[in-house]
C-alpha cells in the first residue's frame, strides 16, 4: 500500500535496452530542521527496518494526499507541504513553531524513485503536547546541541542522506 514498485526497459541513443530496471513510487514528505527556543535541536529515534537498527534524524512525515493513494503524481496532494511539516513537527514531537522557513525541495532518490523531499527550518520551537503517532510510529524524542550533531554525523550516527543534505542547508540559512 505503501510503495509501487515498476519493472521497465530502456532504449540508450545508441540502439542498447537496459532491462529490467527496477523503480518505485512513494509519497513525497518533509524534513523538519526544529530548534527550541534554547537553540537545541529536535530529533527522533525511530527503528528503521532497512539497517535494522534505531537511527537518530529529524521529524518527517508523508503529504496527505485526497485521492487516497500513497503515491503518483503531486496532484493528489490534499495538504500544502507547510502544513504537513507543522503537523508532522506536532504528532512526532509534541513541538511547534511560529518561525518556518523552506529551503529546498529535492528529488529524493532520483535513480530509482520519483518522490521528493521537502526540507523546512522551524526556529524557536516551543513543547506544546504530547507526542500524537500513528500506528506505525515508535519514536522517542531527544534534543541536541548543533556540535553533538555534527558529531552525529560524523561518526555515522545520523544516517538519513535526506537529513544530512537538510542539515548542511540549514546551517547557511
Amino acid at each position: 500500500r505503501y510503495i509501487d514498485f515498476r519493472k521497465s526497459a530502456y532504449r540508450y541513443p545508441n540502439g542498447n535496452v537496459y532491462e529490467p530496471f527496477y523503480s518505485f513510487s512513494r509519497r513525497d514528505y518533509v524534513v523538519i530542521v526544529a530548534s527550541d527556543e534554547d537553540g537545541n535541536y529536535i530529533c527522533v529515534r525511530p527503528f528503521r527496518h532497512g539497517l535494522k537498527q534505531v537511527t537518530t534524524e529529524f521529524p518527517a512525515g508523508g503529504i496527505e494526499r485526497s485521492d487516497g493513494k500513497e503515491y503518483g503524481d503531486r496532484e493528489g496532494a490534499a495538504e500544502k507541504v507547510i502544513e504537513t511539516a507543522k503537523r508532522e513537527l506536532l504528532e512526532e514531537t509534541g513541538y511547534e513553531s511560529d518561525e518556518w522557513k523552506h529551503l529546498m525541495t529535492i528529488p529524493a532518490n532520483a535513480t530509482i524513485s520519483d518522490n521528493y523531499a521537502s526540507i523546512f527550518v522551524a526556529r524557536n520551537c516551543r513543547k506544546t503536547s504530547a507526542q500524537h503517532l500513528d500506528e506505525t510510529e515508535c519514536l522517542v524524542v531527544e534534543k541536541f546541541s548543533a556540535d553533538e550533531i555534527e558529531e552525529l554525523i560524523r561518526s555515522g550516527r545520523f544516517q538519513q542522506a535526506i537529513h544530512v543534505l537538510a542539515w548542511l542547508l540549514a546551517k547557511y540559512n
